[in-house]
């Protein structure tokens, strides 16, 4: 007799979904500190300014938000338990972010972006946050191993 904990399917559609979804950041952090001409060719003068100018904390608050969310994506699929570790890290970059564009800076912000950046960062914390409550669930129950 096994005690081994049977995969739920949902696992597979959070971690694949989660994982696509988390993909991006890491696409837009590589792809903006590379400055990558087609990915900025968006952004006006001053957009681009302010994200390229942001201070080196800014800057791996940023990646350690993207790289974790998307690690955690990966060891969700994967079930490990660390998963939930890879998020915590992710949503303190998320955090360091939030400081930055909506705290420290956030008129200017709001004059380069308009509302847009809040609701996605809004709209970014209830994804993972989401995701830590799921992980956590998922370890609990001995899904993750």
């Amino acid at each position: 007799m096994s005690n081994a904990v049977k995969t739920p399917w949902h696992l597979w559609v959070v971690g694949a979904v989660s994982l696509l979804i988390n993909a991006f950041p890491v696409a837009d952090f590589t792809l903006t500190n590379l400055q990558n001409e087609f990915w900025l060719s968006p952004l006006n003068d001053a957009q681009r300014s302010f994200i390229l100018g942001a201070p080196l904390w800014s800057d791996v608050s940023w990646a350690l938000g993207g790289f974790g969310a998307f690690v955690g994506s990966l060891l969700l699929l994967m079930r490990s338990r660390h998963a939930v570790t890879a998020f915590i890290v992710s949503i303190i970059g998320l955090a360091g972010s939030t400081l930055y564009q909506h705290i420290l800076n956030g008129e200017t912000t709001r004059q380069l972006f308009q509302n847009v950046a809040l609701f996605v960062t809004l709209t970014i914390w209830v994804i993972m946050l989401a995701l830590l409550f799921y992980a956590r669930a998922m370890k609990a129950k001995g899904v993750l191993r």
